[in-house]
């Protein structure tokens, strides 16, 4: 039995398999240590991306803050460039006007030195006086204007260099710029002064101008008052005589300052051409009028007019297309009728009224009567 028991085979098994157990626990453990590490590792790389994206995201704000701030410093640069372009601008175009007063003042002067050597008309120094004048007032809303676009012009400036002071040293030439413009802004402010000193003694002068011609005015309207006074007399003598020349015709009236014809005295009914009665009415009042002419005063330009009428009712025909060329061609044959008999041609106008001033506005055969007519009127020219 002892024999037997000694010759028994071994058995590793249990050994094997203790082996295998605690080999399969190292390796688990191990792994676990693997997978720990690897947790440990990702949760630091998670954290550093995310800190790799923070900071890029403040990169690219502190970028576009930096590009904002840049555009804004262009912009700011290309506005003072601008400025400075209609500052430029401004002071030429006051330069102009100032080249223009000097110019305007010379041209009075020289007008003035005119007047006083040829002894200008009233009307001239009134035209002369006037232009000036316009020419003063426009200068001067001129100036104003600049004047006001000068001061928005400062306004923008000065808020513009609030602006560029505060970018530290990028800013330095532009305040630099500023200055320059500062100054070029006072010599426009004196040149604006001294043009203003230049339009008060225009304006002096032009008031003191206006004096003159305010006595040659009333003047004027004294020797005018006079000479219409004058004609109204020779008026009067001239329309007595006529009436007394005329008596036979008691449809001839005096309206105001008119002397009234019937057309039917002078022309057939639609025609423009004197009858035998009719040339030697003309012919009367030729020789009343070349009475009164004797005696009128060489000085006094007078005229003699002949104004046509007729009424409303419309005319159509080969010859007259309406009552406008009927009334003209009425009162050009007196004229010619009139220089046959020894009137001349500029001492007479004549005027064709048509329909349009009535002397009678009913609608009846004795209004259309007084409505056909030749008015005479000794004026002057």
């Amino acid at each position: 039995m002892t024999a037997l028991r000694r010759r028994r085979p071994l058995d590793i098994w249990p050994a094997f398999v203790d082996a295998t157990a605690s080999l399969l626990m190292v390796v688990v453990f191990a792994l676990l240590l693997a997978v720990l590490g690897h947790l440990v590792l990702s949760t630091a790389l998670t954290g550093r991306d995310e800190a790799l994206a923070e900071l890029s995201t403040r990169i690219s704000h502190l970028a576009e803050i930096l590009s904002l701030e840049q555009a804004e410093t262009d912009r700011l640069e290309k506005l003072l460039a601008v400025r400075t372009a209609n500052l430029d601008e401004a002071r030429s175009r006051i330069n102009t006007q100032q080249q223009t007063i000097t110019e305007k003042t010379t041209l009075l002067s020289q007008r003035n030195t005119t007047i006083e050597e040829q002894g200008n008309t009233i009307t001239e120094q009134l035209n002369v006086i006037e232009t000036l004048q316009l020419d003063i007032a426009a200068l001067t809303a001129l100036r104003d204007r600049i004047q006001a676009e000068l001061e928005k012009q400062i306004a923008e400036h000065d808020l513009i260099r609030q602006k560029l002071q505060e970018k530290s040293e990028l800013n330095v030439r532009n305040i630099a710029q500023m200055e320059l413009l500062n100054q070029q802004l006072e010599e426009l402010r004196q040149q604006l002064s001294v043009l203003a000193s230049a339009l008060e003694v225009a304006e002096k002068d032009i008031a003191e101008k206006q004096l003159v011609i305010d006595d040659l005015g009333t003047r004027l309207n004294t020797a005018l008052a006079s000479k219409a006074q004058l004609l109204q007399r020779y008026r009067s003598e001239f329309f007595g005589h006529l009436r007394e020349t005329l008596s036979d015709y008691p449809d001839i009236r005096i309206e105001g300052d008119r002397f009234v014809f019937p057309s039917e005295l002078l022309f057939e009914s639609g025609s423009d051409e004197l009858g035998v009665a009719g040339q030697q009415q003309v012919k009367k009042l030729a020789n009343t009028l070349k009475d009164i002419a004797q005696v009128i005063p060489n000085d006094l330009d007078w005229i003699l007019r002949i104004d046509g009428h007729t009424d409303k009712r419309p005319i159509s025909s080969d010859r007259f297309k309406s009552n406008w060329e009927l009334s003209s061609a009425r009162a050009i044959s007196i004229v010619r009728e009139m220089m046959k008999n020894g009137i001349p041609g500029n001492r007479m106008a004549a005027t064709g009224f048509a329909e349009n001033h009535p002397a009678d506005t009913a609608e009846t055969a004795e209004a259309y009567a007084r409505n056909r007519r030749i008015e005479l009127k000794l004026t002057s020219r």
